[in-house]
């Protein structure tokens, strides 16, 4: 009879170092808190990828949680009602969970500026209880590769944690999302996690990287239109851009204004 050998029980979780609770009153200050942390804590995953694809232990779990931003406000306040965003709809502790803060830096800036502003409270940016999946902490280019995932003999799962499409949806977004008792208020529509779905989802798509999107997206599946996009895209990169500063074909092919071809 064929004796089969099972993997041992994982005995611990392996983590970065704790980190700590941090307060601040300067929103370029708290942005960049959250990219050291996000660096830190997704660098820990690919690593510890790399070891084990090495043969390091695989009798361990590994685990880093995306960066967390939070605000807390005491008082209804009269602001500015003109305003769409960059302030609390009702007194409470508002948080969100952080993914790419580099790509959305200005915007993060902006954001927490005005809150700042407008209720006259710090942010906080601590570690928050959402595991970054492997796969999204790998820098963009590369990926889980599945010959050094075959080298691991134990599957990822055991290991690492992996994209959770429960947690990809847009109940906050489409205001359906229901608070439970003692939890922070959404501070934003989205979470990280499903961020990160969303910017692999593009890159996917387009062969082409997120940090080149505008905040409009035109989407088409028929070659003809692409091919008539692509042709007056150059031919007014050519006549000097037209307002634009450059055009990105799939595969990050960049032509600049005032250029006649890709650079």
């Amino acid at each position: 009879m064929e004796k089969r050998i099972y993997p041992q029980a994982i005995d611990s979780v392996v983590m970065p170092e704790p980190f700590g609770r941090q307060i601040f009153n300067d929103a370029g200050r708290a942005v960049a808190a959250l990219q050291a942390l996000y660096d830190r804590n997704t660098k820990f995953l690919r690593d510890s990828f790399t070891a084990l694809a090495a043969g390091g232990d695989n009798n361990k779990r590994y685990r880093a949680f995306y960066p967390e931003v939070g605000v807390t406000t005491t008082s209804f306040t009269q602001i500015d009602s003109r305003q769409a965003y960059g302030h609390m709809p009702t007194p409470g502790h508002f948080s969100t969970t952080i993914t790419q803060p580099a790509l959305f830096e200005r915007y993060l800036i902006e954001q927490l500026r005005l809150i700042m502003r407008n209720h006259g409270v710090p942010v906080t940016v601590s570690e928050s209880t959402t595991p970054i999946p492997l796969h999204f902490a790998f820098l963009e280019g590369s990926h889980v590769d599945g010959a050094a995932a075959e080298r691991i003999r134990r599957p990822i799962r055991d290991l690492f944690d992996v994209p959770d499409l429960d947690g990809t949806d847009d109940q906050i977004a489409n205001g359906t999302f229901e608070v439970a008792l003692g939890e922070a208020r959404p501070l934003a529509a989205f979470t990280a996690q499903r961020i990160d779905y969303s910017l692999h989802r593009m890159s996917h798509y387009t062969a082409t990287s997120p940090q080149h999107f505008q905040n409009f997206v035109l989407f088409t599946n028929y070659q003809f239109y692409i091919d008539e996009f692509v042709a007056r895209a150059h031919e007014l990169m050519a006549q000097g851009g037209g307002g634009y500063v450059e055009f990105v074909e799939p595969g990050n092919v960049v032509t600049k204004a005032g250029q006649s071809a890709p650079s």
